[in-house]
């Protein structure tokens, strides 16, 4: 079962986006916790610890205690070019409600797998999480998926998979999860714009790296 995620928080007197930058420039995230039919709650969260929390891995799939409320994340946005989390959603929720929530996939075995330890082959994860309907208190950190047995063109699929006790997918059974297929036998086009990108690359570290350089100097005259 995933574990339970603290989170303190304060309420937020003012909102709008005078009043959300002014907490951004003091380490703080604003948030807003809704549903059980209950007035939206406009709090704030201290940025270190959100992203101590993000970087678990399983936030978006834990129950997460905001401020006394047991609540699940239901969207996170960042700042596109910082990546620094800007505002978070948390949706109220009961100790033992019934939710729908993304599961992560993680896939084992694979020196079990004679298609990828003597055939080479390549693991095509189609679905990278699935979702499940489960109880609040029950919901797993993660859905292991052994590839024990697999040879190339085979195929696992949602049916395949042992679900947490009382947990159901959303998506049919016959939902493909992941195949293995043939190695990929790279083309001469394949390695030629592989070249192209590399001396594309290099050509923006250089003149970035000239870039600076002139800037140096120009601090070095001033």
């Amino acid at each position: 079962m995933s574990d339970t995620i603290t989170l303190a928080a304060e309420t937020r007197d003012r909102v709008g986006k005078g009043a959300s930058r002014a907490l951004r420039r003091d380490g703080r995230v604003p948030a807003v916790i809704y549903g059980q039919n209950k007035e939206p709650t406009s709090i704030h969260l201290e940025e270190k610890a959100l992203v101590k929390a993000l970087m678990t891995g399983h936030f978006m799939n834990s129950v997460i205690m905001v401020g006394g409320a047991r609540t699940l994340a239901k969207d996170v946005a960042f700042h596109p070019v910082t990546d620094r989390p800007t505002h978070v959603d948390f949706l109220r929720i009961g100790e033992h409600e019934t939710v729908t929530i993304a599961v992560p996939v993680v896939f084992t075995d694979e020196d079990d797998a004679p298609g990828i330890k003597k055939g080479n082959g390549v693991l095509n994860i189609v679905k990278h999480d699935i979702e499940l309907t489960v109880d609040a208190a029950d919901i797993p950190s993660e859905i292991t998926v052994s590839l024990k047995g697999m040879e190339i063109g085979d195929t696992i699929h949602i049916a395949d998979v042992t679900l947490p006790k009382g947990a159901t997918a959303a998506a049919e059974g016959d939902v493909a999860i992941a195949t293995l297929v043939p190695p990929t036998v790279p083309t001469a086009e394949d390695e030629q714009l592989e070249a192209e990108v590399a001396e594309a690359q290099a050509a923006e570290a250089e003149a970035a790296a000239a870039e600076e350089a002139a800037g140096e100097d120009e601090n070095k005259g001033e």
